[in-house]
């Protein structure tokens, strides 16, 4: 199988020019935060949509419930949690 060069599609809200950039993202679940930071992604330079090549979103969406579980089991769920990628 191909592997799919979604930087040179245009982005899928506006048409504009997607670019490859490092983000944070941050997720809060019952009053637990995470942060993940150095993720991977397209971002669309006119509009600012986020977009992951294709598997990206389900691993980042992984990484985040990885550090829910982590909050809950060694009871640090009163302050956030950061994992650098």
């Amino acid at each position: 199988m191909r592997k799919i060069d979604m930087s040179k599609e245009p982005c899928s809200e506006c048409g504009g020019r997607l670019e490859r950039k490092h983000i944070d993202q941050e997720f809060e679940r019952e009053g637990v935060v995470v942060k993940l930071s150095g993720i991977a992604a397209l971002v669309c330079s006119d509009c600012g949509e986020i977009c992951f090549q294709p598997g990206g979103a389900d691993k980042v969406a992984a990484a985040a419930n990885l550090l829910f579980g982590l909050a809950v089991v060694e009871n640090q769920h009163k302050r956030s949690l950061t994992a650098h990628i």
